[in-house]
């Protein structure tokens, strides 16, 4: 599963945040259609709302379908899911990958890279990143997943600002984006076993004031 936030903020059109990252998974969809490709598993696509409110969209969605973390109780397609690829930090290459602390993947996702290093792809870090969709499934113990990019303007001049428009946009390295996470989806898509997952979370019973 790939996803991105579709909502905007105030000041600005939402283009690098995100509607970036929606046009990227968006088009990750229309390239392996055009390419007619059969594929092992079901691949869905997500244009999250909310994500600025605190990630309702794709926390309602989770809790719906795979779990809710107050309780852990899970669903019967919680079972199925083999990853979530989410693009959310700006117009800038991909540069690698976030295992969020799962070093299972590590050189699965180095192998999937190998082919991209000419175009600047090949990190792989075990360091955690927050902020964003993919942390709604890696909450319930899904492997979620957020692409290291470069961070071109986006933390100095166009997150949250009046800057966020269409103008501050890079074709090509959009471009780069929807070809890496494509092959991400198809690899993923055509494992025999599902991508290994970090232990269960324990449930987190909301707090009451």
């Amino acid at each position: 599963m790939i996803g991105g936030h579709l909502d905007s903020w105030q000041a600005g059109t939402g283009a690098t945040d995100n509607a970036s990252g929606s046009a990227v998974m968006m088009e990750v969809m229309r390239i392996l259609k055009a390419l007619n490709i059969s594929t092992k598993r079901t691949i869905r696509i997500g244009l999250w709302s909310a994500e600025e409110q605190g990630l309702w969209g794709s926390r309602g969605y989770v809790k719906k379908t795979f779990a809710d973390p107050a309780d852990m109780k899970l669903l019967p397609e919680h079972e199925k899911l083999s990853a979530y690829y989410n693009i959310d930090n700006g117009t800038g290459k991909i540069r690698g990958i976030y295992l969020q602390g799962n070093e299972a993947c590590r050189d699965i996702f180095k192998a999937w890279l190998t082919p991209f290093k000419d175009l600047g792809a090949g990190t792989v870090t075990i360091n955690n990143t927050g902020g964003t969709d993919h942390q709604s499934f890696d909450g319930v113990g899904l492997p979620g997943f957020q692409f290291i990019q470069d961070p071109i303007e986006y933390d100095t001049r166009t997150h949250h600002s009046n800057m966020d428009v269409y103008d501050h946009l890079i074709e090509d390295d959009l471009k780069q984006m929807a070809t890496i996470v494509a092959s991400f989806v198809y690899h993923t898509a055509q494992r025999d076993a599902k991508l290994p997952r970090k232990p269960l979370p324990a449930a987190r019973p909301a707090v009451r004031r």
